[in-house]
């Protein structure tokens, strides 16, 4: 079953809101991975009995329950850096990659027909370009009929993890945004209006004529938004799909950053999409309760040996088989009470 609307996926995300059967394990967090993570909820309670009780409440959200250890991990798109995790004694590692996208509401304008640069991208977040017959962005898309009409930007309005990808690639593109808006998973937004999580984005782009947004692609795909295409580092304008996002994921070396946090925003190579990104799981390295802690390992080593084809099926982008095995290294670090690792392969 493939969700198709934003009432599916909506309806799931209130379903895992319900109480946790008692053996269920509970996570929190990031909306970016949030319909692979049911897809492999529904299939692991098939296999094993066991269920996901998962919040989709922004990145942000996720780091605060799993510092207050109110939930048996954390999900964030925006990975925490060294300090941050020796800080709260936290293991943090990836398990898929995806891609942002910018979609539009624009009458007559189809999917991937539309044009942008990461500095026009900027330019319309900053206010800069207010109609989307500025001649800018005409000059880019000669012979499509853009209207007379004034763009609506919309963003996050919550701590997200997709706008810290966003941003960071809107940093890279535009040295006027890096200066004036930075890249972080808030920013004040000076023009444009705010939507709760990648659902609240997808809905509000739906709803407003001429509005521009930005969301996980398996949203943008589910919820057959129009979205365009941008011009990445080497000057081509691939279409955001699972090759383009392997592309950029292509030369990345994880081991280059504690917790597996690297940024794959505006990778070189021709076929490569400019904003892709990994997504991230955060657990106790000395959990209170390390059966739980096992558990949450458990399901995750279940997805990365049985989850690629429900993660493909919705544009995601699996980890290759070597960054498997340096997480599942990684997970020696959890520890059960008698200073073992809580898991074992």
């Amino acid at each position: 079953m493939k969700f198709t609307t934003l009432a599916a996926l909506v309806g799931l995300g209130l379903a895992t809101l319900a109480p946790a059967h008692a053996a269920d394990i509970t996570g929190a967090g990031a909306t970016f991975p949030f319909p692979v993570y049911s897809k492999w909820a529904e299939a692991y309670r098939k296999d094993s009995g066991m269920g996901l009780n998962y919040q989709s409440i922004g990145s942000g959200g996720g780091i605060k329950q799993i510092q207050a250890k109110t939930v048996d991990f954390g999900a964030t798109d925006a990975p925490l850096k060294g300090p941050a995790l020796e800080k709260d004694g936290l293991v943090q590692f990836p398990t898929v990659m995806g891609g942002v996208v910018t979609v539009v509401n624009i009458a007559g304008i189809e999917p991937g027909k539309l044009k942008l640069t990461g500095e026009l991208i900027a330019e319309i977040y900053a206010g800069r370009i207010a109609k989307w017959s500025d001649p800018k962005i005409a000059k880019l898309n000669e012979g499509l009929k853009l209207p007379e009409a004034n763009i609506t930007p919309v963003y996050r309005s919550d701590a997200s993890g997709t706008t810290n990808i966003f941003t960071t690639y809107l940093s890279q593109a535009s040295e006027a945004w890096k200066k004036e808006f930075g890249a972080a998973t808030t920013v004040s937004w000076p023009v444009g209006q705010g939507g709760k999580g990648n659902e609240g984005v997808t809905a509000t782009v739906k709803q407003v004529p001429n509005a521009i947004g930005y969301v996980e692609s398996a949203y943008a795909k589910q919820n057959k938004l129009s979205h365009t295409l941008i011009q990445n580092k080497a000057g081509k304008f691939p279409q955001p799909d699972d090759k383009a996002f392997q592309a950029a994921a292509a030369s990345a070396d994880w081991k280059s950053a504690p917790g597996f946090g690297i940024s794959l925003t505006d990778q070189a190579g021709d076929g490569a999409w400019p904003i892709t990104a990994a997504t991230f799981i955060l657990v106790h390295k000395d959990p209170a309760d390390p059966a739980k802690a096992a558990d949450v390992l458990k399901f995750f080593d279940w997805a990365y040996k049985n989850g690629d084809k429900l993660a493909t099926d919705l544009d995601y982008v699996p980890l290759p088989d070597a960054v498997v095995g340096q997480i599942h290294d990684a997970w020696k670090e959890i520890k059960g009470k008698d200073g073992k690792p809580v898991f074992n392969m």
